[in-house]
């Protein structure tokens, strides 16, 4: 029976990291620890569950299904369709991608432009023509996706980090200050909520199937193997997103006494500044660079392989370049943006993808009934507060502040729980008919 030699499987770990390491993943544990400060541990463990937890759990969970589409399908053919769709254009040309590549602009561009050209749109619409370009040729031949990865743009990642915290270890800025008035009273939910803005959980149901291709192109045919090595590979990437973090946290930290900011790119330009001085502005550009490229070629591969298997009509390449092109226009109409609408969308469909996973994971145990109607309940949870957030102005809050965790955030648990529970009635409903029929 093939085996992965031990330097395949640390490249394929190598390779799932940086897939789910982008922009918001230097971004938001640097926020959080900047606005948590000696909260910050805390705060810490609920971001870490939805930021590396659930995304393995997701790659996981497609390892065990052998694909998204089948896992959703357990829901309901329709929900295979439409389920999908709506996480592919999220976490790509609706959403991620084009985030990746103006964070990137923000990071490594704009902070060396002159005042005049700082905030105006030609500069932006340059740098987004040549990364998207980029982008595209690397993400034109997805079987060399390992080497690029895991043999060069990760160690990179990797050795930029390392730098910089030993650096802040042995050159510390400042004592932690208080926590702001949100993570004193929530830091362990709001950490929980924090971690569904990397969108890794999203992100897992897509790559899965990328992992699983790459270690059945070296040979692992055996479902019992796959899903071995598809468990190595993201406890792996697992244990190296949780370090990255709690530096990523400890930096932001670091810094909370000097200021407390309203977002990690600003906490991270701080934390450089102090750290290296100017030098340090154009490190933690390469830095953001090198993670955006990452993650936008990761979402511009899995996204050409799914719509060219859902629309065959065109070619991957074809798809390729439209997710491309279509993520460069939406990159351009700004950050600010781009993140105004990602909060709501986030919060109607996470939910979602969590109930998901947590399914897949336990599918032994589980019927088709509490696949659907769990799925069911949560999704009109989600549905209803994403339209009382974005269109009622928090007005019916107060009539869903009875169910238990809403005010933390995390409503949707309850209405989960009951699916769980009722769909397995149901299901064992159906079976005690089918046992009377036979």
């Amino acid at each position: 029976m093939p085996k992965l030699k031990n330097q395949e499987l640390l490249f394929i770990i190598f390779m799932l990291f940086s897939m789910f390491f982008g922009a918001g993943n230097l971004i938001f544990p640097a926020f959080l620890g900047n606005s948590a400060g000696e909260e910050m541990w805390i705060s810490l463990i609920g971001f870490v569950i939805t930021a590396v937890g659930l995304p393995i759990l997701g790659v996981i969970a497609i390892g065990k299904a052998g694909s998204f589409n089948t896992l959703a399908t357990r829901v309901h053919p329709l929900f295979a369709i439409i389920f999908p769709v709506l996480i592919y254009l999220s976490i790509g040309p609706g959403l991620a991608i084009p985030r990746a590549g103006t964070v990137a602009y923000e990071m490594s561009i704009n902070p060396f432009l002159p005042e005049h050209l700082k905030g105006g749109s030609m500069m932006l619409f340059i740098y987004t023509v040549i990364f998207f370009l980029i982008v595209l040729a690397l993400s034109l031949s997805p079987s060399k996706l390992v080497d690029r990865f895991g043999k060069l743009l990760t160690p990179i990642l990797l050795i930029l980090i390392a730098i910089i915290f030993v650096k802040a270890i042995f050159t510390p800025v400042s004592p932690y200050a208080q926590a702001t008035e949100l993570y004193t009273s929530n830091g362990f939910f709001q950490g929980f909520l924090d971690g569904y803005l990397t969108m890794d959980a999203l992100a897992a149901l897509v790559y899965g199937i990328v992992v699983v291709n790459t270690i059945r192109a070296k040979g692992i045919k055996d479902n019992a193997a796959l899903s071995k090595y598809m468990l190595l590979a993201g406890l792996g990437a697992g244990v190296l997103l949780a370090v990255i973090y709690s530096i990523l946290t400890y930096l932001g930290a670091s810094v909370s006494s000097i200021e407390q900011l309203d977002n990690g790119a600003e906490v991270l330009t701080l934390v450089m500044n102090e750290l290296f001085g100017p030098a340090g502005i154009v490190i933690l550009g390469l830095l953001f660079t090198v993670a955006c490229l990452c993650v936008s070629i990761s979402l511009v591969i899995s996204c050409g392989e799914y719509f060219s298997k859902l629309i065959p009509v065109f070619s991957y390449k074809v798809w390729a370049t439209i997710t491309a092109i279509v993520s460069f226009a939406v990159a351009n109409l700004g950050l600010n943006q781009i993140l105004a609408i990602s909060v709501p969308i986030l919060g109607m469909i996470y939910p979602l993808a969590i109930v998901l996973i947590l399914l897949g994971i336990f599918n032994r145990y589980v019927n088709l009934s509490v696949y659907r109607v769990s799925i069911i309940l949560t999704a009109i949870f989600s549905i209803i507060e994403t339209i009382n957030v974005t269109f009622l102005g928090k007005s019916l809050s107060d009539a869903l502040s009875f169910i238990p965790l809403y005010d933390q955030g995390v409503g949707w648990i309850l209405p989960a729980l009951a699916g769980v529970i009722i769909g397995a009635v149901i299901g064992r409903g159906k079976s005690s008919v089918d046992e009377v029929m036979k």
